[in-house]
């Protein structure tokens, strides 16, 4: 399954121009095409009982230390599997269409495959090396994708944002690996679980600490940077820079899922840590809640898709940190179907819209694009938790998992989820109606981009009538449609209350009661689905879309005026809270006047200047005297002699003499 994906990468990365554009997609297509029907093939086999985990290569061994290439096969992995390889499949073909005139485009197929098999050796790793290398190659093929226009400034600096928050993630992430290797002496999933007990008992030194707890922060602390939660999440709103196919594959199913997946596979180690539990609840909750508020006053069609990406990964942080861990990769699986959906129909729009991205430049497109339309519509609404849509049975359980959560911040966390249902529907819905209902003002054009054409995507455009775009880009909308809408009514019973998980996931039940409580609640999806229309989040949810639906169709003057009265709110809002200019004027800044100090003092300073420089000029100082009293004439060198035999004697004999002469 990883090697077929990797095989079209190197055959279009290395032969692109021989194969040329058609060998390019067609060769990667038809890897990424066998690792999924390989993925679904085994799906069934794990369905029906089969598992798999073992060794297939062992690279090295320090020690005790036993560093190895193997692979874990249960169900975790195989949904996993299966959702990363359709995704992938949709976007390899829909970037047939989208990126048709690019110059780059079998560079382009090379890398979307590469990232394929990269997240798929992450989440068929059964050691934390090979996690590792995973971790780091996603990573990677992310920093090559979001910077893939290099000619453009702004792309450039998304990138190497993107590469620098999560080398700080990262950082956290490795410490932890080390901590699990230095206690646990295996870098073995299994044999480091079940040295879990052992490691609950030790505390870290020097600190009263505990070291389960440190190694669990430690760890999660790349899923911050890796899954974009608040402090770390700068990063994913800028990589909108890159192409829009990169934009559901990464931000959708694989890389930003990638943190949670790593913290519900190591569920035994965190299950031994509340308070790193209710780290992980905090700040999910934070990040849920403020990320959302950020997509309301978004115009780029991109980053209001974005933004959600943000507050949904925070649904899914939040749910781990209830120890809810099959329904956060249960939203996981939801919100790839769904939010990839999204970012594709973005996209078609882009397309139609002759790449404007401005969501306030459209308006009326849905008789011009029907497909994209009605496509987005029911994207929206699974994002939304529409009662009987995919998202619906994901968050909805979220939301009640937290109500089960003893953590101290399990009350901020229901205050975050619930009041963000309604500002997810809120943003979802503004964006829907801007851009698919409503005045028509794509002709005149009432915010024009600086370029003329607004475009952000690297293709040029005119004010021309929008049309519907081409099937290949379409089809792949279609087809991630059809989970969007069923896949969690079908799914919610054996992946939260059956045995899909069971020995993938574990949940200390008595101190962390949240499934239990669930199941005990659980009757059914339909019932699930009709209970729903009486709670609260359902009626938030409505309330939202109605405001929407007020605002920008009905009475247009009311946001305005909103505008005008809370200006100090949405200055802090469009300065996304004013974290990027910490980061680049307080972290960077100290940064630099560190880098400057250990530049000047340390280096230049003491290393070449004492150490290096130093020492030279006193060994030439030393030889400078000695060359005064080399001559080379011999009367001199026996003056010196006769010299230093008296001066010696009168050394040795002045003892002597002093006592004689008292």
């Amino acid at each position: 399954m990883p090697l077929a994906p990797l095989a079209g990468a190197l055959v279009a990365g290395l032969a692109g121009k021989a194969v040329g554009r058609r060998g390019a997609h067609t060769v990667t297509i038809l890897g990424v095409l066998v690792s999924f029907i390989c993925s679904v093939v085994v799906l069934m086999q794990v369905l029906d009982g089969a598992r798999f985990v073992g060794t297939i290569y062992e690279w090295a061994t320090i020690g005790g230390l036993r560093m190895e290439v193997g692979f874990l096969v249960d169900g975790l992995t195989a949904m996993m599997m299966v959702v990363v390889t359709f995704v992938s499949l949709m976007v390899h073909v829909y970037t047939i269409g989208y990126m048709d005139d690019d110059p780059g485009y079998q560079r382009f197929f090379a890398y979307i495959s590469l990232f394929t098999f990269s997240m798929l050796m992450l989440v068929m790793s059964n050691n934390f090396l090979q996690l590792f290398f995973g971790w780091e190659a996603v990573g990677l093929v992310s920093y090559l994708l979001i910077g893939f226009w290099y000619t453009r400034p702004t792309a450039i600096f998304a990138n190497m944002k993107a590469f620098l928050v999560n080398r700080v993630g990262d950082f956290g992430f490795i410490l932890g690996i080390g901590l699990i290797a230095a206690y646990a002496g295996t870098l073995d999933y299994a044999q480091a679980f079940a040295k879990g007990g052992e490691l609950a008992r030790l505390g870290f030194p020097g600190t009263d600490w505990s070291l389960i707890t440190v190694t669990c922060i430690c760890l999660f602390i790349g899923a911050m940077g890796k899954s974009a939660q608040f402090p770390l999440h700068v990063w994913l709103p800028d990589s909108m820079e890159g192409p829009t196919p990169i934009s559901a594959l990464i931000h959708a199913a694989t890389m930003v899922t990638a943190g949670i997946f790593m913290v519900a596979r190591m569920s035994p180690l965190f299950e031994l840590s509340d308070t790193a539990l209710n780290f992980v609840l905090v700040i999910g909750a934070i990040t849920a809640l403020f990320m959302g508020f950020l997509g309301i006053i978004q115009n780029d069609i991109k980053r209001v898709v974005a933004y959600s990406t943000l507050s949904q990964l925070g649904y899914m942080t939040v749910a781990l940190g209830a120890s809810a861990y099959s329904v956060a990769v249960f939203h996981l699986m939801t919100h790839a179907f769904f939010k990839a959906l999204l970012f594709l129909a973005a996209g078609s729009v882009i397309i139609g819209m002759h790449h404007d991205q401005d969501i306030r430049n459209m308006g009326g497109l849905r008789k011009y694009m029907p497909i994209t339309w009605i496509t987005s519509l029911l994207g929206s609404l699974a994002l939304i938790g529409t009662p009987l849509f995919a998202g619906f049975y994901s968050k909805d359980s979220i939301i009640e998992a937290v109500h089960a959560s003893h953590l101290p911040g399990a009350g901020f966390a229901i205050f975050a989820v619930t009041a963000g249902v309604f500002v997810t529907a809120f943003y979802s819905f503004r964006m829907y109606f801007l851009v698919f209902h409503g005045q028509e003002r794509f002709r005149h054009k009432p915010h024009p981009a600086p370029d003329d054409h607004g475009a952000h995507d690297d293709h040029g455009g005119h004010a021309h009538e929008p049309h519907e775009s081409p099937g290949v880009v379409w089809l792949p909308l279609v087809m991630l449609a059809i989970p969007s809408v069923v896949i969690g009514y079908l799914t919610i019973q054996p992946m939260l209350f059956g045995d899909f998980f069971k020995d993938s996931i574990f949940v200390d039940l008595v101190r962390h009661p949240a499934m239990e409580e669930l199941a005990r609640g659980f009757h059914g999806a339909g019932a699930m689905a009709l209970h729903a229309l009486s709670t609260l989040p359902f009626w938030l949810t409505l309330a939202g879309v109605v405001s929407a639906y007020v605002f920008y169709l009905v009475a247009p003057s009311i946001p305005a005026a909103l505008d005008r009265a809370l200006k100090p709110l949405r200055i802090v809002l469009e300065n996304k809270y004013y974290m990027d200019w910490f980061n680049e004027n307080v972290l960077a800044a100290g940064a630099r006047l560190l880098g400057r100090g250990l530049w000047k003092g340390g280096d230049q300073g003491l290393i070449d200047g004492l150490v290096v420089n130093g020492s030279a000029r006193v060994v030439g100082a030393a030889a400078g005297l000695v060359r005064l009293v080399q001559t080379g004439h011999l009367y001199w060198y026996a003056l010196v002699m006769v010299l230093g035999v008296f001066g010696f004697l009168t050394w040795r004999l002045w003892p002597f003499l002093a006592g004689a002469s008292t």
